[in-house]
């Protein structure tokens, strides 16, 4: 059981969820350090203890007592610009006076949480349970504790097969007239996120003096829709696939492994405040350093929890 303490004023609050045996936690931060929350998944029950401590000699008159589930998004350089996309409410306690320490159990059933819990650039992504003390001339009295959502298959369609997820590859031709040709493939399009790329580079004219070739993974991260919309571009991570120059039809295999990445799935336009886009990114250097390259959209979806 995770627990958290708020004191102020004439109490002390305790908000914990309850942890069930072999529920996993994860980082609830961009950075991945620091507190970790619970996992839940879409349709779970989420449950737990709020405790209100009076202390000794006091009294706290309030407004009522209650308990929420919910799903925030929060442009991180605009707080002001929070949008709560979901909110259940339990009453714990109806208006009146406590004069000694109390505890509620509290749960919610089959909780709807259709989109991931998401830490990025400009904007995040959060789910929490808020306890609060409604008083009618001062503030109210508040604690929260985060959890995080992770659904698996989040993005592909039930009715993509994995037969299919395998066999939709990719095919490409680059070129720089007159003196580079390449035809670039991937397995698929699809992958999960300790998946494996594999793929190849067959290069048919080269009259370029080449220097290295590079696959970068990319994440374009789009707050907001529209004209006003603000796209954060990331490179997660850079795979040097070649050194030197190729000869003309030699063949270059593909391999790289996801897991050391830090990916999310692909979200696409989440209540028109937020999309998630990956990209593999091929990139030929020359020996005077001009750059050419290829960019190809990838889908991501999560086949585990954690």
């Amino acid at each position: 059981m995770l627990s958290f303490l708020s004191s102020i004023n004439a109490c002390n609050l305790e908000l914990s969820i309850n942890q069930d045996v072999g529920r996993k936690s994860a980082p609830l931060s961009k950075n991945k350090k620091g507190e970790k929350g619970l996992i839940f998944s879409d349709g779970e029950d989420i449950s737990g203890v709020a405790i209100v401590a009076i202390k000794p000699g006091r009294k706290l008159d309030h407004q009522g007592i209650r308990v929420e589930v919910i799903g925030q998004i929060d442009v991180i350089y605009d707080q002001s610009s929070s949008y709560d996309f979901f909110s259940i409410t339990k009453d714990l306690e109806p208006s009146g006076s406590l004069f000694e320490t109390k505890q509620y159990k509290w749960k919610f059933n089959a909780v709807d949480k259709p989109y991931e819990t998401y830490y990025g650039t400009n904007i995040q992504l959060r789910y929490f349970v808020r306890l609060t003390v409604l008083r009618a001339y001062a503030s109210n009295i508040v604690k929260e504790v985060d959890f995080v959502v992770q659904n698996l298959s989040n993005g592909i369609p039930s009715s993509i097969s994995e037969k299919n997820k395998i066999q939709d590859g990719i095919k490409m031709e680059v070129g720089v007239e007159g003196c580079l040709h390449i035809e670039l493939e991937y397995d698929k399009s699809t992958y999960h996120l300790k998946d494996v790329v594999i793929g190849k580079v067959y290069f048919s004219i080269v009259r370029l003096k080449i220097k290295y070739m590079e696959i970068d993974i990319i994440r374009l991260e789009t707050c907001g829709s529209g004209p006003t919309a603000i796209t954060e571009t990331e490179v997660l991570s850079k795979f040097e696939i070649m050194d030197g120059a190729p000869a003309k039809q030699e063949t270059i295999p593909l391999r790289m492994y996801l897991c050391g990445c830090d990916l999310t799935p692909t979200y696409k336009n989440l209540q028109n405040k937020l999309s998630v886009r990956y990209f593999l990114n091929l990139i030929i250097v020359d020996e005077e350093d001009r750059r050419y390259f290829k960019r190809q959209e990838i889908t991501l979806w999560r086949k585990k929890l954690g």
